[in-house]
Formats: C-alpha cells, structure tokens, sequence
C-alpha cells in the first residue's frame, strides 16, 4: 500500500512539470537502456515505445527520488 501511494505522488509530481517529467523519463529510458544493451537502437526504440507506460508507471517512484537527489 505505502508503495502504491508514493507512485502515486511521483506520477502526479511529474504530470505537474514537464522538465521533471523529461527527466525522469530519460532517466529510466537510460536505465531501461542498460538492462538491454544487446539490442539495436532500432530493436530499442521500439521495445520503449511499447513498454514505456508500464515502465514510467513502475519507476516513477524512483524517478522522482533520483531527481531530487540530483539537485542537491
């Protein structure tokens, strides 16, 4: 429940601010990236454009949480 509740406050942090939400996107996009360097660029995008809902959705939480420890 408590896991719920901060992706909830992470994904309405970042439906607030574009440059946020830019940032965190390309933040798990990165990592996201490494997780699959086997594939092409081609083979990527493609595996992002399909996946990235579930994906900003699952990591919004640590998104948020690596954004704000970026700034400091």
């Amino acid at each position: 429940m408590e896991r719920d509740n901060l992706m909830h406050g992470a994904r309405t942090a970042m439906n607030h601010s574009m440059d946020i939400r830019e940032w965190c996107e390309n933040y798990l996009k990165e990592k996201e990236r490494e997780n699959h360097a086997e594939m092409t660029e081609e083979e990527f995008a493609k595996y992002w454009k399909y996946h990235r809902p579930e994906i900003m959705h699952a990591g919004a939480a640590e998104a948020m949480q690596a954004y704000k420890s970026r700034q400091k």
